[in-house]
């Protein structure tokens, strides 16, 4: 499992689908899981819940992150058979109308490595309402910390006036314009995510992106053959751009 998505960052084509860090709703989450192994993903991302960390593990040969805030959860989710720890999915923060700093950031990195060691593999969000220089101060210091893949977003700092493909769109070119500046400071691997689509998808790879990170384009359809449909036709995207894409 995580020796082929290592294997997918590798190759630039990575596609990870986000169940979400709040989202306890285990029909749903199992419905998000079987369309993103249908449909060709690499990993799905879920909330950090022993039961529901073990239920997707039963369910999926997929790479299966485990998103927290909390080091203790995290921990957690590693003695579950969590194969990534992933600190952020920030939007239960958002909703609530909270910022996460990069210090904060940082810290909560530094205590679950300790909890968990140097032998995990270990992805940290970058906020994408600081400013650009603190985002790359932020993933620099995560780089030599042995963090081994950073996550960008935009969803924060974008003003929710727009619907539908049009607010996509926005949120995505802010994740997008975050992953140029970070792909050009550090040599760990970056997924991209925040309003990506299968239209969004090849401009994150473009950027210098290994992964993309899908999550209200997936988890907010109402049904599993939806979800399906969606999730390949990400995956297409993602693949048929990898190849053009000069070597």
């Amino acid at each position: 499992m995580l020796e082929a998505l290592i294997k997918s960052l590798g190759e630039k084509n990575c596609v990870k689908i986000i169940a979400g860090i709040d989202n306890y709703d285990t029909e749903n989450i199992l419905k998000v899981v079987h369309a993103a192994e249908k449909g060709g993903a690499d990993a799905v991302d879920i909330a950090a819940r022993e039961d529901i960390i073990r239920l997707v593990k039963e369910n999926t040969d997929l790479a299966v992150f485990v998103s927290s805030t909390e080091p203790e959860k995290l921990l957690m989710a590693e003695e579950n058979g969590a194969d990534v720890l992933e600190i952020g999915n920030f939007d239960a923060y958002y909703k609530l109308g909270s910022r996460i700093s990069a210090g904060e950031v940082l810290e909560i990195a530094n205590q679950t490595i300790k909890l968990v060691g140097n032998d995990v593999f270990i992805c940290v969000t970058v906020p994408g309402h600081i400013s650009v220089e603190e985002q790359v101060a932020l993933a620099q210091e995560l780089e030599v910390l042995g963090v081994n893949l950073i996550q960008t977003e935009g969803a924060a700092t974008v003003d929710a006036k727009s619907a539908g493909a049009r607010g996509l769109m926005e949120k995505a070119m802010v994740s997008v314009s975050n992953t140029i500046e970070l792909a050009k400071n550090i040599d760990i691997p970056i997924m991209t995510a925040s309003g990506i689509t299968s239209t969004t998808a090849p401009m994150a790879f473009a950027a210098g992106a290994s992964a993309v990170g899908v999550g209200s384009a997936v988890n907010r359809l109402s049904s599993e053959i939806e979800m399906l449909a969606t999730v390949r036709s990400i995956v297409e995207s993602v693949k048929t751009s990898s190849q053009e894409m000069p070597v």
